[in-house]
């Protein structure tokens, strides 16, 4: 299973957007997406878990980690096989690590950990809370909001991940992304 988590080798810039629910990821995601035309990886941990609760009305549980991240990592590396600029992924596997911790008393998966440390991305994009809260079935934490920005903040610098926080609303978020990715477009190109 260990080999299902990991990240196949890949020339293209990949960015990765984390931060705490409903805090505009997959809203940017699909913007960035859209204005590169570039390949958007889905956040596969929000499928299997609305299909669970769907069924079940069951929520995340431990046992679910692996088969989540198995799941994101089948996504990531089929879409990145096959592109050679730019992919966006609306999410990776140090979130799900920092999810684990948060909800399992510091509890994450040893094989987890690895592929969450280990995986490379050319820029994470760290998205705050300043966008209005949105309930749906599976987001339960809307009075921890900074405290789920702090522990996003915290793994990527102690794991010294390059970063931007993305503050503000639709357009400012969406402008300081692409400035962001325009310069690594612009590093890549000039390497070739």
């Amino acid at each position: 299973m260990e080999e299902k988590l990991a990240q196949r080798s890949s020339s293209c810039i990949k960015i990765v957007l984390i931060g705490p629910e409903s805090s505009g990821k997959t809203t940017l995601a699909t913007q960035l997406s859209r204005h590169y035309s570039a390949p958007l990886v889905g956040e596969y941990m929000r499928e299997h878990l609305q299909k669970k609760w769907d069924e079940k009305r069951e929520i995340c549980q431990p046992k679910d980690l692996i088969p989540i991240a198995a799941g994101q990592m089948l996504l990531e590396n089929t879409l990145a096989e096959k592109e050679e600029d730019l992919l966006i992924c609306d999410t990776n596997l140090l979130e799900l690590k920092v999810y684990s911790e948060a909800y399992y008393s510091g509890y994450c998966p040893p094989q987890l950990l690895k592929h969450a440390l280990n995986n490379h991305y050319t820029y994470y994009f760290l998205t705050y809370i300043d966008t209005p809260w949105t309930p749906d079935d599976l987001r339960d934490k809307p009075d921890d909001r900074i405290g789920m920005f702090n522990r996003f903040k915290a793994a990527l610098e102690e794991h010294k991940k390059p970063f931007v926080v993305l503050r503000g609303n639709e357009e400012e978020r969406f402008k300081t992304a692409v400035s962001v990715i325009d310069n690594q477009l612009k590093i890549k190109n000039s390497e070739t």
